[in-house]
């Protein structure tokens, strides 16, 4: 896996999308905020269903979304300051959780929740993965590092 990581210095661009992208996301759903611009659209269906067409849509849900994925996916593939081996083992425990944790997750969503609540759900379920990774390898290596396993 850690040929699949960027170098460090990526963390910081991660952090910086993912602030850019939670602070819209707050400006987003408390004070109504809108980008509108005309996009290139593959499919879109409002008031009449357009294909490969352009529009002229609200485009900050789908630049918080960016922000946010592109964001939480540089802190969860770039590698720590320093790397050392066991932390391998720490990253495939870490994702086998938050996968398994999501997939629970979206189960018990398809179960109990319906309409456009669902939605949200799915929304959501584009960014738990990577903020369940992120969080089981940080609580991960601090039990690693409080029983004195790391190298740190």
């Amino acid at each position: 896996m850690k040929e699949l990581l960027l170098p460090y210095k990526w963390r910081y661009l991660g952090w910086v999308f993912t602030s850019v992208g939670a602070f819209l996301a707050i400006l987003y759903y408390f004070f109504d905020f809108n980008f509108v611009m005309p996009v290139f659209a593959i499919h879109s269906s409002f008031l009449e269903t357009k294909m490969f067409a352009f529009i002229t849509n609200n485009f900050a849900d789908e630049l918080i979304l960016l922000l946010l994925t592109s964001g939480l996916g540089l802190l969860a593939f770039t590698q720590d300051k320093i790397e050392y081996e066991y932390l391998e083992t720490i990253r495939s425990k870490a994702m086998g959780k938050a996968l398994l944790t999501n997939m629970i997750f979206l189960v018990l969503s398809i179960l109990f929740i319906y309409g456009s609540g669902f939605i949200a759900v799915l929304i959501a379920n584009t960014l738990s993965i990577p903020l369940l990774y992120l969080l089981f390898f940080r609580i991960l290596k601090s039990r690693e590092k409080s029983i004195g396993r790391s190298e740190d």
